[in-house]
């Protein structure tokens, strides 16, 4: 809990304090947010790596009064440092991923097979290593009665965080919003691919009992396959089915109380950016027509808390600056925004 006579909410955000402008620290603060600078396995755009100091500079722009959760600021959010070396690692290992895309798209020819299989014995190995340092980093905080959160990065990033979270938790549902359904297996031979954080959490989280996937709207054959074979595990809300009620007369608060009907009464939330209109995030790694408002996540998560829905933890992925890192970018704007609200509502 944040007790510092000094701070004035209504003021200027202090370069100094941490996320938000709040004079937070591990001790005081009751939810930890782990930054992770990653994007190795990125198949068309880069600039993710970017996105948690882009989001935390952009945080202190953000009024701290929510009228969805009133004072929960108090409890205190903290981010913890960007690790260094974790974003000189993912920089190493995308080039070596790149070269087996290039290799991939080129037909994948027998040439320099050898070299292709040690790259990528190397970019998995790698990337289970840092799955292997998000989960001893978001258990050690939660052993200490700490709720946590993650700040990608790509959305392969928070596969540590949900077994941390299933460590503790026998049972519990995940919601992800998202463009993609992300049930590929191995994608372009990375096991711990971006496009397959969910296929990876189905087979390796059995306390994940249900997951509900919203705003899908780009998948191919093998994953259509996954989410028909699997109706009692997973329920998909396919953006063209959403669109579709909607223009022909129902309303979202009445698809959101379907949407509230799958969930258990413990959710993680996997929030992939790139699950809005790409206006909103023009610059994400991989855009696709379609997508939610803001205002339209607000309102849902507004009405999963009212439902006494509790959320347990949740990442938020895929904010980036793009390519050329624009300064004048709006995605971490609404990224900051987007995970301010559900710092509050995680913690309320």
């Amino acid at each position: 809990m944040i007790q510092d006579s000094n701070f004035d909410p209504n003021g200027v955000g202090l370069k100094d304090a941490n996320i938000y402008g709040l004079p937070t620290n591990e001790e005081n603060a009751q939810l930890i947010i782990i930054p992770v600078p990653w994007e190795v396995t990125v198949s068309y755009r880069n600039g993710t790596a970017l996105g948690p100091e882009a989001v935390f500079n952009e945080s202190y722009q953000v009024d701290l009064y929510d009228p969805d959760a009133e004072n929960a600021w108090q409890k205190g959010y903290y981010m913890l440092p960007i690790d260094e070396a974790i974003k000189e690692k993912s920089e190493q290992l995308r080039q070596a991923a790149q070269t087996i895309i290039e290799h991939l798209e080129n037909g994948a020819p027998a040439a320099n097979q050898n070299h292709i299989d040690a790259l990528q014995a190397t970019v998995n190995e790698g990337s289970k290593s840092l799955n292997d340092w998000v989960f001893q980093t978001a258990k050690t905080y939660l052993d200490k009665g700490k709720k946590v959160a993650l700040l990608g990065g790509d959305h392969s990033t928070p596969l540590g965080l949900i077994k941390a979270i299933a460590s503790q938790e026998k049972e519990f549902g995940l919601l992800q919003i998202d463009a993609h359904a992300d049930l590929r297996n191995a994608y372009e031979g990375f096991t711990y691919s971006h496009a397959s954080i969910m296929y990876n959490v189905l087979n390796e989280v059995e306390a994940v009992k249900k997951l509900v996937q919203i705003g899908i709207r780009d998948y191919c054959d093998e994953e259509k396959e996954i989410i028909t074979q699997n109706p009692n595990r997973i329920k998909t809300f396919f953006d063209a089915d959403i669109k579709a009620q909607q223009y022909e007369g129902k309303n979202w608060a009445t698809i959101v109380q379907e949407i509230i009907a799958n969930l258990p009464k413990k959710i993680y939330i996997s929030f992939d950016i790139d699950g809005l209109d790409p206006k909103l995030c023009p610059n994400t790694g991989t855009p696709v027509p379609g997508g939610f408002e803001l205002e339209q996540i607000f309102y849902l998560l507004r009405k999963i808390k009212q439902a006494g829905i509790e959320i347990i933890a949740f990442d938020l992925n895929e904010v980036s600056l793009g390519i050329d890192a624009q300064e004048n970018s709006i995605d971490p704007i609404v990224g900051a925004r987007l995970l301010y609200k559900l710092c509050n509502l995680c913690i309320a």
